[in-house]
């Protein structure tokens, strides 16, 4: 019986590479983000050119929102790989970041709320660069739909903070 359940174990504990895939394939996808960065690069020299002052910041804030999705993506990629797969053995490559190895699952999750927010601040600026042009009402949405990012964000931490205080008293 407890060959059994050795083996059971072992292929439990196995199971995890089937995560690596998954992994894999946000790689591809900062690989799209990179080819979605240079269209909307080109597209903004031509704007930042012969466009206005409010059109040129649209453009450079499509930029900054590309990016900070590639950053979300990597944040994803290194600390749940580490965390549920296997550690990425690069502890002496001199470009090693700081954080990596040290993102626990409640860092990654605030992490990952945290760029969320700072990608919905940014949709939320393309609106206000253009306010003359938008929607009210999809103004209205965006701003509903940070502030209940910004609220999430915050009773993440709060919890994570609680969990801590709970975890240190015990």
């Amino acid at each position: 019986m407890k060959r059994i359940e050795h083996g059971l174990e072992a292929l439990i504990f196995g199971s995890r590479w089937l995560l690596a895939p998954f992994y894999l394939g946000l790689v591809l996808g900062i690989l799209l983000l990179l080819v979605k960065f240079v269209k909307t690069f080109v597209g903004a020299v031509g704007v930042v050119i012969s466009g206005s002052g409010g059109e040129a910041m649209l453009a450079i804030l499509s930029l900054v929102d590309i990016a900070l999705v590639a950053n979300l993506l990597i944040i994803i990629i290194f600390a749940g790989y580490e965390n549920f797969v296997s550690k990425i053995d690069t502890a002496e490559h001199v470009d090693r970041p700081g954080w990596m190895g040290h993102v626990t699952f409640s860092d990654l999750k605030l992490k990952l709320i945290g760029s969320i927010v700072a990608i919905s601040a940014i949709e939320l600026l393309k609106y206000f660069v253009d306010v003359r042009v938008a929607n009210r009402d999809d103004m209205l949405w965006a701003i509903i739909i940070h502030l209940v990012l910004v609220f999430s964000g915050v009773m993440f931490a709060l919890m994570d903070r609680l969990s801590g205080v709970k975890a240190d008293n015990h």
